[in-house]
C-alpha cells in the first residue's frame, strides 16, 4: 500500500474531484486481472522456477529498495500533492488513458500483484487459491475505493506538505522493511 505513481495518481484525481469513480474503477480492474493471472500461473511458474524466483526476490528486494531511500530522499525535499486549480479537467477518455498507463507501465503493480500475490496464492492448494484470490481482490477494492474517495474528503490534509513527508517516510521505511524481508528470506 505504498504511495507510488499509480496511488498518488488516485490521490490527484480524488483532491481535484475528477473522475475519481472511474479513476477507482480502473485501477480496480487491472490489479483483479493481474492478482487472476498471478495467482492462475505466473506466481506458480515464477514458485517452481528456482531462476525465476531469485530473479523475482533479487529484483523485487532492488526495486523495493531504490523505491524506499527514493521516498526517503523525496521526505526532505519540501513538497506537496501540487494540484494545479487551473489546469483544465481531463475528459473521461484521457483521464482512463493517464489511469492505465500509470497502472501498467508500473513495475511496482506488478511486483504486488503478479509476482507477490501470484507467490503466495499460487502456493495454496487448488481448493484455497479462489479464497486467496477473492480477498486480495476485495482488499484491492477496498484500498483503492479508501483512497480516492478519502481524498475528496482529506483534500486540505494532503494539499500540505507535511502530510506528503508523513507520507514518503511512511512508504520508505515500508518498501526498505520488505526488501529487508525479501533478501533475508
Amino acid at each position: 500500500m505504498a504511495i507510488g505513481a499509480q496511488n498518488a495518481h488516485v490521490l490527484r484525481m480524488g483532491i481535484k474531484r475528477q473522475h475519481v469513480a472511474l479513476t477507482v474503477a480502473a485501477c480496480i480492474a487491472i490489479d483483479i486481472v493481474l492478482i487472476a493471472f498471478g495467482v492462475a500461473g505466473a506466481g506458480a511458474m515464477i514458485q517452481d522456477s528456482p531462476l525465476l524466483l531469485a530473479v523475482a526476490r533479487w529484483g523485487g528486494a532492488a526495486f523495493l529498495l531504490w523505491y524506499g531511500l527514493r521516498s526517503l530522499r523525496s521526505m526532505l525535499t519540501p513538497k506537496s500533492l501540487a494540484v494545479d486549480a487551473a489546469a483544465p479537467a481531463p475528459d473521461a477518455r484521457q483521464a482512463l488513458a493517464s489511469v492505465v498507463a500509470l497502472s501498467l507501465l508500473n513495475p511496482h503493480v506488478y511486483l504486488d500483484t503478479v509476482v507477490l500475490l501470484g507467490s503466495v496464492g499460487g502456493s495454496y492448494p487448488d481448493g484455497q487459491r479462489v479464497g486467496f484470490s477473492a480477498g486480495a481482490m476485495t482488499a484491492s477494492l477496498l484500498w483503492f475505493t479508501a483512497l480516492g474517495f478519502g481524498a475528496t474528503r482529506l483534500a486540505g490534509v494532503f494539499g500540505r506538505p507535511l502530510a506528503w513527508k508523513c507520507i514518503e517516510g511512511l512508504t520508505g521505511a515500508v518498501m526498505l522493511t520488505l526488501a529487508a524481508g525479501l533478501v533475508l528470506s
